[in-house]
């Protein structure tokens, strides 16, 4: 299982908005300086990202929580979203080529219809109800060892007061 800690920022009904700091391992790793997932993650550490979901230990704005998602999940998810797409492009690809040999705007107009045959799959898979809730996290536990940070004060300029 695989675990992300955030505070709830929000509360609607049996769902719950969680805000997670994104941060990075790339500092304990021999290939960090050869990676591509050092770039994307220098790009995005310290950025909030926020997830939905289900409220299932009745936590309220402000608790700290544990969100978990399992391996498996987790590469599944990463197969829809990359491998499928890809796929279906590539086959695409390969279909207006073979078709029409020796063009090459075949294989282009090939390869675009299958990327967008494999976004439209990818929308029909995960748009049913039981498919998506097997892709995301899930509220594990409300943190009571997890500090909750301050909240952010925005402070008036005493200029702008007459």
């Amino acid at each position: 299982m695989i675990e992300e800690k955030g505070t709830v920022v929000a509360v609607s009904d049996d769902k719950i908005w969680v805000q997670t700091i994104r941060q990075s391992t790339c500092g304990s790793c021999s290939a960090r300086k050869g990676c591509g997932q050092g770039v994307l993650a220098r790009m995005s550490d310290g950025r909030a990202n926020q997830v939905r979901v289900h409220n299932t230990c009745g936590a309220t704005v402000g608790d700290p929580v544990v969100l978990g998602i399992g391996e498996s999940q987790l590469l599944r998810a990463s197969l829809l979203v990359y491998a499928l797409p890809l796929g279906a492009l590539l086959t695409g690809s390969l279909t207006g080529a073979g078709l029409w040999p020796g063009q090459d705007l075949a294989a282009i107009i090939g390869g675009g219809l299958g990327l967008a045959a494999g976004f439209l799959a990818l929308k029909l898979l995960t748009g049913k109800a039981e498919e998506a809730a097997r892709l995301q996290p899930a509220l594990l536990r409300i943190d009571v060892n997890q500090a909750v940070p301050e909240p952010l004060v925005v402070h008036q300029s005493s200029t702008l007061n007459p």
